[in-house]
This record gives structure tokens, sequence and C-alpha cells, in this order.
């Protein structure tokens, strides 16, 4: 390679694409330091055996100009606030991203991270993954999540500017895929930014036209400029390799008052000489002799893994071109009231507000001592949440269509819009996987807790987003209504019978299924406190008596199970249930006492902080009666930790049916009779 040009951040003159072999000005500023890029890409990927040369290469001229001249970002400092956040949707493409992280200087990505791409223990992960790698903004590889992600981002921003005012500027980058605009959830998630308009969202689409299986044109004829001009985005194409292009591009979309998309079109792995173009470019390593094909086209002599020291010059001097950016927004944050400075210094961290979540969460067990309620566990959220959400500001609500029957909106809330970016509560539509995954964004930007709404059995439609943010670690609270057959004549297409079960299945996931206002109210307040977690509530339609009348100063849900009834001495059966299904339990014991059989009643809010709690604690939760039952008007899977293999059940085998839901706990045999035999049964 020729070193007597010397790189900078100045845009050369366009470079343009040849489908077989394409030719590059590999002397050109630009093209060195894109080149850098390719260079290292097909290097790693062919070290590790495995991985997707075919988009760094095609797309690093884009991601080129993005970085030297465009984002704000400061490689000093990956969790500045106010950086501009850049989300590769396109995950499988992950060697752009550590290329670029390691050329512009991030800590921890070295050369020997690359070298050691896909390897156990590497930060270097075959796709991008946020709790790894600094740098990277979110976990990808699931097509379509970076993008809603991405619109969780714009939403964050816009939200915290429109609280905090101009500490909080900065815009969010995209660079997405065929597949990604191929997913259904890219739709959910384009439309709600569109009718959002948020206009500091710009996605770059690599419009390469190819797939796994070959050219797109073997399954897709969608024209994407029009589908997302369609939805109120700004549009347009251009050519993908030509830098001047790029650089206008993202120049108009950063005036418009729109979101934008700019489809740049791409040749997949742009340089080799046999594969660019093709689909064996994209999920496989380009072998020896292929490599040295590309090498020859773009001009680049260099050894595995070697870069010029004047192309890691100008490519350092990129990753600090963002600290001056970074000076002038510490000067204007310092210069916030100081209330106001450590206000928003505490929700990026993600602290909660521990004495006004305190005294809310006194302030509703005072309340319920004082007057029970007898309603529905969605009402008791409401309730509760009438408290909680004037005491913890970053909770943001929402709903996907549901508002009136997820009650997630209280009254104080004012709704979302693109004229009021300060409104609390956000109208998703009828979007429950594109809902899921920007909640996921606005937690990963910081400042905000979201909260959401929608049945359970459409739980199905957001659980790739909350494995995500299971795996990310990230606390997004999905409130689930209609949790059973206790929905009633909707039937079987609406009651779930198999979601709790799914849910529970996930690593790190909270699942809480509370059994009256009290036990909703706790887990709302383990929900709040658990930072590193997604949780699930489950919430029911009909209404269900408050079992708990004090006033206890623990959460005694925490403990995941715990006694709620029983006999002053010994039991002779035990029955654990959640939910709506305590207070069959709790009937159950009356009648075994009728019988001269001492019963003790245990809830189990949440199985998973009943697994966390030490041996000696669960063993006394569980206790040494001779037969154990449990009831849920849901699958037994499961269920089996707790009981035990030889315990009983009474629950669901099946779909539910409709019917008045009284009429359909009698039909499926799971009322305080039938809990009751079975266990007097069993004592023979």
């Amino acid at each position: 390679m020729s070193s007597n040009a010397s790189p900078s951040a100045a845009v050369a003159s366009s470079q343009r694409r040849a489908a077989d072999a394409p030719a590059v000005a590999p002397n050109s500023p630009h093209a060195r330091l894109a080149n850098a890029v390719r260079a290292l890409a097909m290097d790693a990927v062919e070290a590790a055996k495995s991985g997707h040369p075919g988009l760094p290469m095609g797309a690093a001229d884009i991601a080129t100009v993005l970085f030297t001249q465009f984002l704000k970002f400061d490689a000093a400092a990956p969790k500045w606030a106010d950086r501009d956040r850049f989300v590769l949707s396109a995950g499988h493409g992950s060697m752009l991203i550590y290329a670029l992280l390691h050329l512009t200087g991030y800590e921890g990505v070295t050369l020997d991270q690359l070298k050691n791409f896909r390897k156990l223990g590497s930060n270097t992960p075959g796709h991008p993954e946020n709790f790894e790698t600094p740098g990277v903004e979110t976990t990808t590889g699931p097509l379509g999540q970076g993008i809603a992600n991405a619109v969780g981002m714009a939403i964050a921003e816009r939200h915290m500017a429109a609280v905090f005012g101009d500490v909080v500027d900065h815009k969010t980058y995209v660079l997405c895929s065929d597949g990604d605009l191929m997913e259904g959830i890219s739709q959910e998630a384009i439309a709600l930014a569109g009718h959002l308009k948020l206009s500091k969202l710009i996605v770059l689409f690599d419009d390469n036209g190819i797939s796994i299986d070959g050219a797109i044109s073997l399954s897709d004829s969608v024209d994407q400029v029009k589908r997302f001009e369609a939805v109120g985005w700004s549009a347009m194409r251009i050519d993908g390799h030509d830098p001047s292009a790029i650089a206008a591009a993202l120049e108009k979309a950063q005036a418009s008052d729109k979101p934008t998309m700019i489809a740049c079109k791409t040749t997949i792995g742009f340089g080799a000489p046999t594969k660019a173009g093709k689909s064996s470019s994209h999920g496989s390593p380009l072998g020896a002799e292929e490599i040295a094909g590309a090498r020859k086209n773009l001009g680049w002599d260099l050894p595995p893994f070697e870069i010029p020291q004047d192309v890691r010059d100008a490519w350092l001097a990129a990753g600090a071109r963002g600290q001056s950016a970074h000076a002038d927004w510490t000067k204007r944050l310092a210069a916030l009231p100081a209330g106001e400075r450590s206000e928003f210094e505490r929700r990026m961290r993600g602290d909660l507000p521990t004495t006004a979540l305190a005294d809310a969460v006194r302030s509703v067990k005072e309340t319920l001592a004082a007057t029970p309620k007898n309603i529905a566990t969605r009402s008791s959220s409401e309730f509760a949440l009438e408290t909680l959400v004037p005491a913890v500001p970053e909770m943001i609500g929402g709903s996907a269509d549901l508002t009136g029957s997820n009650n997630t909106r209280t009254k104080s809330m004012k709704a979302m819009s693109a004229a009021d970016f300060s409104g609390r509560f956000i109208h998703y539509g009828i979007r429950e996987h594109g809902m899921a995954a920007a909640m996921n964004g606005m937690v990963l930007h910081g400042g905000i807790i979201p909260y959401s709404g929608t049945f359970l059995v459409f739980s199905d439609y957001c659980r790739p987003s909350i494995r995500l943010a299971a795996l990310m670690g990230e606390r997004a609270i999905h409130v689930m209504t209609h949790d059973s057959i206790g929905l009633g004549e909707d039937g079987p297409t609406h009651q779930p019978v198999e979601h709790l079960a799914a849910l529970r299945a996930v690593p790190n996931l909270l699942v809480f299924r509370p059994c009256d206002a009290v036990e909703t109210l706790e887990c709302w307040q383990l929900a709040l406190e658990s930072k590193d977690r997604p949780s699930v509530l489950a919430l029911t339609r009909q209404n269900l008596p408050q079992l708990r009348t004090g006033v206890d100063a623990e959460n005694i849900c925490a403990r995941g199970a715990y006694e709620i009834a029983g006999p002053d001495g010994a039991s002779d059966v035990s029955i654990f249930a959640t939910g709506s299904e305590v207070e069959i339990a709790v009937e159950a014991a009356k009648l075994l006492a009728q019988r001269s059989i001492a019963a003790r009643v245990v809830s189990v809010p949440s199985f998973e902080l009943f697994a966390e709690q030490p041996a000696e604690v669960r063993r006394a939760i569980r206790g040494n009666a001779r037969v154990n039952v449990g009831v849920e008007a849901a699958v037994r899977q499961g269920w089996d930790a707790i009981i035990g293999s030889d315990g009983l059940f009474v629950g669901m085998t099946g779909f539910g049916a409709s019917a008045p839901y009284k009429d359909l706990y009698k039909h499926f045999g799971i009322t305080p009779e039938a809990v009751a035999d079975a266990a007097a049964k069993a004592l023979g």
C-alpha cells in the first residue's frame, strides 16, 4: 500500500461501485480509512473461521463518513450522556462496529480482541452485546430489534430534552439491513417514529440487495423509500460508496423536521474479486485466496491486522473529535441549578429516589389497611401508580391501545406527542413488539424507567424484546393484564394458559402474579428496585378480595413466597397458589378445616425471587406437610420446583373456553372444593 497520501476526515471525490470487481481509489484519504475497516473485518472473520465479512466491507464507506464527520462522540468517554447514539441494527455485521471502536480508540477494544473475534472471553462476540463491549449501545442480532431500540432512544432523548433543556441534545443513528426492514417489528417502529416526528433519528439503510438465500428479489419487492415516506419520514436514495453523496445526505437529514431514512446502495463484500455482490460474502469467511484478491483490489498490501500509523492516527483523531463538544456540554451541565443537575445525574445513573419511593409505598399500604379494596389487580396496579408515578418522575407509562383495560395511565399523566415530549404516557398503538423494543431503547438511553401495558396473551408478541431486555439486564416493566381464564367471555384466543410458564423460563426475568392490592403494590416496588432485570406483572381482570390488611414495614413479596394463611400448629397440607387462585386456596383451607385437616396457604407472587432465597428459607416456606398442592389457572410446567414432582396440581391442561369466568373456573375444576377434595384424597 502506498504511504504517501495522508488520510484525514476530508471527503474525497466519489468512489464508484463495480459489481464484480469494484474499482476503488486506494490512495484517497477517505478510501484508506474505509479500507482499514474492511481489512480488519475480513481478517478477523478469517481468523475466527466464522462471521459475516460482507456487510462491514460494503458499509465501510457509510460508517467512515458518519464517524469521521457527523457522529458526536468521545471515545475516551463511552458513557457521556449527550453523545450521539449509533445502533448497528444489522448485528451480524459486528466486525464493522468492532473495527470502528478499535480504530477510534475505545479503551479495551484492542487489536488482540479483534484477533479473538468470536472467541470465549473476548469482548468481540459474534453479535454486538452492550454489556460486553464499550461503545456498543445495544445488543443486536435478531433483526429489526436495533432499529426499534433506536426509536426508543430517540423518544428518550426528546423527553429528557423537554425536561432538562439543552444538556440533552443529540441524535440517534442506525445502520440497518434488508433483513431488519423485512421483519415486522420494523414497521411498528418506523410508524411510531414517523407519528412522533422524531427528527433526530436517522436510519442508514445498507441497501446491498442480498440476503442469505441470494438476491433480495427472490423474496421482496418493497420500495423502501416509498414505504418510509408513507409513514411520515423523509427518505432518499444515494450511492453508498460515494462519500460526497453520503455526507450531503447526512447534512440534509440533520436539517429535516422528520426522521430520515437514507437508502445507501452498496455492494456486499466490496472489493472481493469473486464474491462481491453475492450472498457468498454474507455469512462465511472469504478464504485466503479471496482475501488476497480483495487486498489487491483495495490497494491494501499489508499483513493481516496491520494498520499504517498515519491511518491509525487519522482514526484516533476522529475518536477525539468530540472532546470539545463534550467539554462544552460539561459546562452547560455545571450551569444547571444544583437541584436540577443532581436530578439529571440521578436519573442517568438509574438510581431511584429512595426516600420518595419508600414514602409512597408506605402511604399506599396505610390507605389499603384503613380502607381495604376488593378489586382486580389491574385496578390495584392503577391505584398504586397514582402514588408511585409522582414519586418516581422517570417512570414513563404506555399501552398498546389497551389503556382502559391495562389501567396504566394515571389521572395526572399527560400523553406524549410530537408537539409536547414532556408527557409521561405513550400511546403505542397496536404495536406490542415495537413497544417492548422501544422500551429497551429508552432504558439503554438512560434517564427513564419505561412501563407499558397489554394483555398477557400478547406477551407472545413482546417476547423477543423481553428476552433481550433480560439478556442485557435492563429495567423495563411490562404490565400484562387479563392473565387467565378469569378474563371470561373473550375465550381461548385471549386466555393465557402457557404464557406464565413461558415467561418464567426466561433467565433474569422477574414474573410477578400478585393476589391482592397489597401484593400488587409490593410487586411494583420490587420491579422498580430491580435495576438489572426486566419484570412482568401478570394482573387480573376479575375482582379479588384484599387478603392482607395490615401495614407491613417489610416487602414480604421480596421472599418470592410466604405463608399468607394457616393454622396455629402443624399442617397436613400446604397449598401453594398465585394471583387469583390464592383466594381459592384460602377457601379450600377452610373447607379442609371443616374436615379436621390442617392446611396452610402459601402465596407465591414470584417463582424467581423464591428460587433465589437461601436453601433454609426455601425449606421453611415449603414446610413439611404430607401433601403439597399447587393451584394456578395455567399449565403445571415450572411448578414441580415448588411442590415437588409428586405434588398435586390444580390448574389447566389445555386451552380455555368462552363463558363467564365463574362458569369457567367450575368447568375446569379450579375451585375450593376441587382443591380440598384432591388434598383430602391424597391424605387417604
